[in-house]
Parts: structure tokens; C-alpha cells; sequence
């Protein structure tokens, strides 16, 4: 059933006389619709009808026109026809005395609805909504009256980089220069007030006053609006709807636009460059703008952002066109508006990349984010900007994250994804033990199922402490398996004691953060001396883990892809195991907790003396 028509039976009464032979079988099942241009009734079958009344010796008559019988080498069908084939099913209007013709088009079309809308402004914002929907819309209103109802809703759809088209019935053609002045006009003898509006809020523009190009001009108007995702305006002379030309005799070819083509040399550029950049972070950030979705590249996005591990965020006007139930989604990023810790993060990102961004004073929050500019890559549709570099024109978004895929390195596991996964894990026949330190701020921010446990030793924060204490709570808790979490530093303290846990049988998972050396320290006070040797962590507990009877399991974790397989293999297939897990973390990674206490220990430890 087509969009707010319903089923009817078709009753003839008398005295209203009904030809109802030039109806089809069946014609008792039928949907009727009116507009101003008459009444319709469309059959199960598809076939429309006009219904036309008139009298017959003073009595009531109603006959039945085919529509399908309307000339078919027309603009309106042409149009019509063209609708249809980029995707539109659904056409929203309002009539006017000069888009009628138009509108029987439209209506006889049996793959198109027309929407009557209330006012043209809402049937601008309809076709918004559809083209956000269905990746094209379009309107039909009436000519200057109408139009210039419709002018604020495809300002917005500008805006917004929607492509919609916007079809308007036009005056007579030979109205055009002949000085008359028209009703629906604004008392002028030019008629051009309307095209001059429409040329600031859309990217094309095509007034059709003559049959001879008219296919043409149709056909590059739409093909513009799909390749810029901008709206196009198409105005139509209402005595030429309907009539025949050769022009449109047969089928039309499909509809043609040449796609865009990025600079090779441009793009190569571009990629080296901003892997260069990106290949030197520690905490690299991705942001997603309203853009994406003109470029067609949110595909492309999503791709890089799996295969690099960065962290995600998206600007509040690019909402929903990344999937927020990404591992790696942060949120919101609206300056001081957004999400928990998504400002932070990508405060302190030491590279980003802001794909298809929109820096205006609603999403910036009055122009005042906080991000390291010297350190964003801003890609837009059709170019690149690096810092200190040209500008990289003629390089189209999707085939710059579709190139860069392929040049950056996966990125190393960060600490706030590390504390995710071992969330992941945790259950209740668990118990946590935090080492001093980042380890101890990590899993602070666990929330624990009911019945887990959790040990720290916050006072005292003697390093080293994490591994007695999992050998000896593991002895006492049979029932309980314990997760010790622990830094490189910490372990080369007490680290043989793992030796006794595998006499023992015990069964513990013990995750070592290496990031080669005191990281808590060097955020109090850096210098050479927090740096330590690196072992090779995994080959240590192989060396003492002498007891053919004792189960033991290593593992070395370079990315967070791997980090799920070993904390999955960890908890189900080797659970009854002592597990070893040696995660690899960049040196300057830590937790925002780390940073403040780090800074505050360090304004108390150089507090001048107090001279009494």
C-alpha cells in the first residue's frame, strides 16, 4: 500500500454515473488519493487512474483517465523515472498551480510515493531526514511562494552535506522575459529571486525553459548532487512537463557521474607523512566528524581504527556514524561538554588524526578545545593537512585511511585498555592484588563482580610487595585464583618467589606491565636512574620452572588484539595453570591517576623550608 492511502471499495451510486468498464479487473479493491491536481485511485496492480468529474444532463459524472496513459517521452517521466533510479521511493510535496503537471508524473510513477506535506519547510526537512536515511532525498513545491518556504530546510541540509534535490514547478516559458508580472512572485518582472537565493545553499542549479537540453541538464543536476552530497535546485517550466520530445523517446541511459580520483602522488605523499607522525606516538587518538558521512569514508575510518588500536571519539554533530559499542570507544569529544575522560584524553594525545571535522562554535564549545595542534592531522574530504607540511589537495578521505592502513604500526597495548581487559575477566571465585604504583591506580578503576576480592598495600608501598603477597594469599584461598598485577620494577624485587608458587601447584595469573623501568617514580622526579635493565621476563620463569609435575604457562602480549586471545586462553584453557603474562606498554604511558599524584608528590617533595 503505498504511504498514507488507504483501501477503498469503489461504490457507484446513483444518480453519479461511473464507467466502470475502463476500469481493470480487479476493480473492486483500489487506493484513493487527492491532490490538488484531482483525484487518483491506483489499482492492486499498480496501474493509476485520474478520476475526472463533470455532469451529464445535469447529473453528477465521474470519468476514469489512465494515467498510464500519460505521453511517456516527457520531462516528468524522465524525472520520474530518474528518481527512482538513484534510490528515491518517496518524494515529499506540496502542490502549487505551476507543479501540477508534475505531480501526475509523480503519481503515475508505481515505484514512487508522493508525500504531501503540510508546508513546503516541513517537506524540506522530510527530504533531510530521508536523504540522512536513504543517502538521497528530494522535494517538489511550487514556484517563488513555494520555494522560498523551502529555502531555510535545504540551508540546513547545505549544511550538512545532504544531497537532496529540489524540483520546482516553474512559470510558463514564455513567461520568462516578457515583463508580465506573475501572482506567487513578489511583484517584479524578472523571475530570478528565487534562483539567485537558491545559489547560496545548494551546488548546482538548472532552470529549464526549453525541451532541448532539458535531459541533459536533469541528469548532470543530479549527477552533481550525488558526487558533491550537496543539494542541486531544478526548476521546470510547467507547460513543459508533458510535453513529447525525441530526446526522451527511449529508456534513458543509467545515470553516469565520473567518480572522484585522488592525486596518486598527493596521496603517497600524504600517507608517508602522516605515518611518520603517527608511528612515534605513544597515545594516539582518532576523532570522527560530521564529514564522514559526505565522503562516503566512514567505512574506510572504521578500518583503519581496527587495525591501528587507537583510541575513538566522535564530535557531538558525526554521533552514530562510528559504532559506539566499539572496544576502544571513548566518547563524546565536545571540549568541556564531553563524555568522562574523552576531553582528557584527547587533551594529552600526542598525535590525532580528526577525521571530516566541523571546528564550529557549538561544537568546540565557544572555540575552546584543547588538543595539541602541532600534533593533528586534519583530513578532509578532498585534502590533508599535516603540521608542517603542504597542504595535500586532490587526496579524497577513504583512499588516505584506506592507504594508511597498510603503513602504520600496531599500536602497543595502553595501560586504560589493559584494565578493560582484566575487567573482562574478572569473576567471582577471583581476588585482585595491586602492586604500588600504576598497577595499583589500574586496578582501582576495576569494578568488581560480587564475591571478588581485592588486596593492596597503599601506606606502605613497598615495591616488590605484590609477589609474596600473591604466594601467600593463593596458599590460603584454595578456592580463590589470584590476578597480581604488577610493574617490570616491581617483579625484579621479589620475582624467584614465582619459583615457590610453581612448587606449590598454585594456580595464580600474574600480569607484568613492562615499560622499562620506575614509571611512578620518573612521573615524581625523571632521570637515569629510573630506567632498568630489561629481562627477558618469559624466559626468567621458564628457567625456574624446574618441577615437570608443576603447570606453568607464558605468554609475551605486543597488541591489544593479542591481549584477548592470552586473557582468554588464560581463564578457560589454562585454568588450571599458573600463568605468566608479560604485556608490553610504551614507557610513557600511565594512568591519568599516576600523572596528578605524580604531580602532587612532586610540589610536596620541593616545598622550600618553612623560616620560622
Amino acid at each position: 500500500m503505498e504511504a498514507g492511502l488507504t483501501f477503498r471499495p469503489l461504490i457507484c451510486l446513483s444518480p453519479l454515473k461511473c464507467n466502470k468498464a475502463s476500469l481493470p479487473y480487479p476493480f473492486h479493491r483500489i487506493q484513493l488519493s487527492r491532490f490538488s491536481s484531482g483525484m487518483y485511485i491506483k489499482t492492486q496492480n499498480n496501474e493509476t487512474y485520474k478520476l475526472n468529474t463533470s455532469t451529464d444532463n445535469g447529473a453528477p459524472k465521474m470519468n476514469i483517465q489512465n494515467e498510464n496513459k500519460l505521453p511517456e517521452a516527457t520531462i516528468g517521466r524522465h524525472l520520474a523515472r530518474r528518481l527512482v533510479e538513484i534510490g528515491v521511493s518517496d518524494i515529499f510535496s506540496v502542490p502549487g498551480d505551476s507543479n501540477l503537471s508534475l505531480l501526475d508524473y509523480f503519481v503515475a510513477e508505481a515505484r514512487l510515493n508522493l508525500v504531501g506535506c503540510c508546508n513546503e519547510l516541513n517537506a524540506g526537512y522530510a527530504a533531510d531526514g530521508y536523504a540522512r536515511s536513504r543517502g538521497v532525498g528530494a522535494c517538489v513545491v511550487t514556484f517563488t511562494v513555494g520555494g522560498l518556504s523551502l529555502l531555510n530546510a535545504i540551508a540546513g541540509a547545505y549544511s550538512e552535506s545532504l544531497p537532496i534535490i529540489c524540483i520546482v514547478g516553474a512559470p510558463n516559458s514564455n513567461d520568462f522575459g516578457s515583463k508580465k508580472i506573475l501572482h506567487h512572485t513578489i511583484g517584479l518582472p524578472e523571475f530570478d529571486q528565487e534562483l539567485q537565493c537558491f545559489k547560496t545553499v545548494t551546488c548546482h542549479q538548472v532552470v529549464i525553459n526549453d525541451l532541448a537540453d532539458a535531459q541533459e541538464q536533469i541528469d548532470t543536476a543530479i549527477a552533481i548532487c550525488l558526487r558533491e552530497s550537496k543539494p542541486v535546485y531544478i526548476s521546470i517550466s510547467c507547460n513543459l512537463v508533458a510535453i513529447p520530445h525525441f530526446s526522451f523517446n527511449h529508456d534513458p541511459l543509467p545515470l553516469f557521474s565520473s567518480p572522484k580520483m585522488s592525486n596518486q602522488m598527493a596521496l603517497e605523499l600524504a600517507v608517508e607523512t602522516a605515518a611518520e607522525l603517527l608511528n612515534k606516538a605513544v597515545k594516539p587518538v582518532m576523532i570522527a566528524g560530521p564529514r564522514l558521512r559526505a565522503a562516503k569514508a566512514c567505512d574506510a575510518f572504521m578500518e583503519l581504527a581496527d587495525s591501528c588500536g587507537y583510541a575513538l571519539a566522535v564530535m557531538p554533530s558525526a554521533k552514530s556514524l562510528i559504532p559506539e559499542h566499539h572496544p576502544r570507544f571513548i566518547g563524546t569529544y565536545w571540549g568541556n561538554a564531553s563524555s568522562p575522560f574523552c576531553n582528557e584524553t584527547v587533551s594529552i594525545a600526542d598525535a590525532s588524526i580528526f577525521a571530516g571535522p566541523l571546528f564550529d562554535d557549538l561544537s568546540t564549545v565557544g572555540y575552546s578545545l584543547v588538543f595539541n595542534k602541532a600534533k593533528a592531522i586534519i583530513v578532509e574530504p578532498e585534502r590533508v593537512l599535516i603540521p608542517n607540511a603542504p597542504v595535500y589537495a586532490s587526496v579524497l578521505m577513504k583512499d588516505f585511511f584506506k592507504a594508511l592502513v597498510k603503513r602504520l604500526k600496531q599500536s602497543a597495548v595502553r595501560v586504560k585498555v589493559l584494565s578493560e581487559r582484566i575487567q573482562k575477566i574478572l569473576s567471582a571465585n577471583m581476588t585482585v592484588i595491586a602492586e604500588a604504583g600504576d598497577s595499583l591506580f589500574l586496578c582501582q578503576n576495576l569494578s568488581l563482580p560480587r564475591g571478588c576480592g581485592y588486596e593492596s598495600q597503599l601506606l606502605y608501598a613497598s615495591i616488590g610487595w605484590s609477589i609474596g603477597a600473591t604466594l601467600g594469599y593463593a596458599q590460603a584461598a584454595l578456592h580463590k585464583r589470584v590476578i597480581a598485577c604488577m610493574g617490570d620494577g616491581s617483579f625484579q624485587v621479589g620475582g624467584q618467589e614465582v619459583s615457590t608458587m610453581l612448587r606449590w601447584g598454585q594456580k595464580s595469573i600474574i600480569i607484568l606491565i613492562n615499560n622499562g623501568g620506575y614509571t611512578t617514580e620518573s612521573k615524581i622526579h625523571d632521570g637515569p636512574y629510573n630506567i632498568i635493565n630489561n629481562w627477558d621476563y618469559t624466559t626468567f620463569i621458564h628457567a625456574i620452572h624446574n618441577n615437570a609435575e608443576a603447570k606453568c604457562w607464558t605468554a609475551k602480549v605486543h597488541n591489544e588484539e593479542e591481549l584477548v586471545e592470552v586473557f582468554e586462553t588464560a581463564v578457560r584453557d589454562k585454568k588450571d595453570c599458573l600463568c605468566f603474562i608479560e604485556v608490553i606498554v610504551h614507557k610513557e604511558d600511565c594512568s591519568k591517576q599516576l600523572l596528578q599524584v605524580g604531580c602532587m608528590l612532586a610540589a610536596a617533595n620541593t616545598r622550600p623550608p618553612i623560616i620560622s
